[in-house]
């Protein structure tokens, strides 16, 4: 299974879309900072699935709807950090969807992310991600998990690596520094946590016209 995760960094990166999955054939694409009054019910193969509404700079996930059928889905808010209770760019800060594999038989959880930002101290942020886990769980007990998206911690991965593994998750980071807008905060700002799936990498692809690199990450669930 081939998932794309891109900050489209305020809707700019839209018009990439359809060539990013043409180019990449990802069977998941999850969408953060998209305007979602502006999101095309279909990419190629791929449906809309759901985006969240009440957030100024939305998440989103389109699914390959030859391959899956949602069953479920929700989106949740997490604990807010200063910057969204004075700018309140987000409300809804994780989008998942239980999808139903139609040839394997078996349902699996993904979802995108997208933690406070920079701004906010990394307790916050493990916070969130720890939190917005325990809510994915709640979609499907024992269910494959993948969640990926922009979790905005670029230093003392460690930190987390450990917090996210205390929780029964892995956290796998891509093959290459994603952010790269300031040099001062470039890093690994985009990779996923997972439980009851491979994954076998997670691919950096080129700069666009984000200042996120898109990542892909190429798992199978277990």
């Amino acid at each position: 299974m081939k998932v794309i995760s891109y900050n489209l960094q305020k809707h700019r990166a839209a018009g990439e879309l359809e060539a990013l999955v043409a180019e990449h054939d990802p069977d998941i694409l999850c969408l953060q900072e998209c305007d979602v009054q502006h999101l095309p019910d279909r990419i190629d193969g791929l449906a809309l699935a759901d985006a969240t509404q009440g957030n100024r700079l939305g998440l989103a996930l389109y699914y390959r709807s030859s391959t899956f059928r949602p069953r479920e889905i929700r989106a949740i808010e997490l604990k807010k950090s200063l910057h969204d209770r004075i700018a309140k760019p987000a409300h809804e800060r994780m989008l998942g969807v239980r999808l139903a594999d139609i040839d394997a038989g078996r349902d699996i959880i993904v979802a995108s992310f997208h933690a406070a930002p920079l701004t906010a101290l990394n307790s916050l942020r493990r916070h969130q991600i720890k939190a917005a886990l325990t809510a994915l769980a709640s979609l499907g007990d024992g269910l494959p998990q993948l969640m990926v998206g922009d979790y905005n911690y670029p230093v003392f991965k460690e930190n987390l690596g450990q917090a996210v593994r205390d929780h029964g998750y892995a956290l796998t980071l891509s093959d290459d520094h994603t952010y790269t807008r300031y040099r001062v905060f470039r890093g690994h700002y985009d990779f996923a946590t997972s439980i009851g799936f491979a994954v076998d990498r997670i691919t950096t692809l080129p700069q666009r016209a984000s200042d996120h690199r898109p990542i892909l990450i190429t798992a199978q669930p277990h």
